[in-house]
C-alpha cells in the first residue's frame, strides 16, 4: 500500500515512521528539507524537496498510483489546495487533509475530504484513516440510523453486479465513481477494480457491508 504524506512537521514525522515500521511504501514531500531529519536514519521511505501543491511533484511522487494522501503542513490554505488536487484532479481514494481552521471542516468532508485537527486527532487516528481501505463513513443523517459510506471496490468483488456484490434490503445505491466519471448505476452494473461505490444503508446493515468486503 503507497501513501504519500504531505508536510513533515511532527505530524507527518511521526507517521511517517509508524507507517514505514509496517511496511507501507510512505514518500514524503516538504519545502522545508531540513524537517526530513526527524525522520532518522533507520526511514526506509522517500523523501521529495518542493513546493507542497506542485502538481509535477506530487506526480514524481507516485500520486496517480497512491492508495491514500495526508497533507499535514503548518498552512491551511497549502493543505486545502493538495487536498482538492489530491481528490478532484489525480482521484486519489483515502485524502486527508489538517486544517486548524474547524469551520471549513464540513465543507470539506463535503467534498469527500476527510479533515483531522491535531488538537484532536494524533498519529494513530491518520494511521486508521489512511490504511483502512474499503469502507468509511461519509454522512450520517441527522439522528436516524442511516449513514451514507463509500466503498472501494475490492478486486474479489470485480466483474460481480451490486445487486449481487450486496443483496441486503437495508443498503441503496446513491453513486458510483469509476476514474474521472461519477454516475448513478443500476443494480445490474458490473462493478470494476478501484470503483467507488456510495451507499445509502441503514445502520444494522453496515456490518454486513464490512462482511461483503472481508470475505
Amino acid at each position: 500500500m503507497k501513501i504519500i504524506i504531505v508536510g513533515c512537521g511532527r505530524l507527518g514525522s511521526g507517521l511517517a515512521m509508524e507507517l514505514d515500521r509496517l511496511k507501507y511504501e510512505v514518500t514524503v514531500i516538504s519545502s522545508q528539507p531540513q524537517q526530513f531529519r526527524a525522520l532518522g536514519d533507520d526511514f526506509n521511505g522517500h523523501t521529495l524537496t518542493g513546493v507542497e501543491f506542485d502538481r509535477e511533484l506530487l506526480e514524481k511522487a507516485g500520486i496517480m498510483r497512491t492508495d491514500g494522501l495526508i497533507t499535514c503542513t503548518e498552512s491551511d490554505e497549502t493543505n486545502a489546495l493538495v487536498a482538492r488536487i489530491a481528490r478532484n484532479h489525480y482521484r486519489v481514494p483515502k485524502v486527508i487533509a489538517r486544517l486548524y481552521d474547524r469551520r471549513k471542516v464540513d465543507i470539506y468532508n463535503a467534498l469527500g475530504i476527510q479533515v483531522i485537527a491535531t488538537t484532536q486527532w494524533g498519529i494513530a487516528r491518520a494511521k486508521e484513516l489512511l490504511t483502512f481501505s474499503h469502507l468509511e463513513s461519509v454522512l450520517s443523517i441527522g439522528n436516524t440510523p442511516v449513514e451514507v459510506v463509500r466503498v472501494n471496490i475490492p478486486a474479489l468483488l470485480t466483474r460481480r453486479t451490486i445487486q449481487e456484490a450486496f443483496p441486503m434490503n437495508e443498503v441503496r445505491v446513491v453513486a458510483l465513481s469509476r476514474g474521472n466519471d461519477s454516475f448513478i448505476p443500476a443494480n445490474n452494473t458490473l462493478l470494476q477494480e478501484h470503483d467507488t461505490l456510495y451507499l445509502a444503508a441503514q445502520a444494522e446493515a453496515i456490518h454486513e457491508i464490512r462482511r461483503v468486503l472481508q470475505f
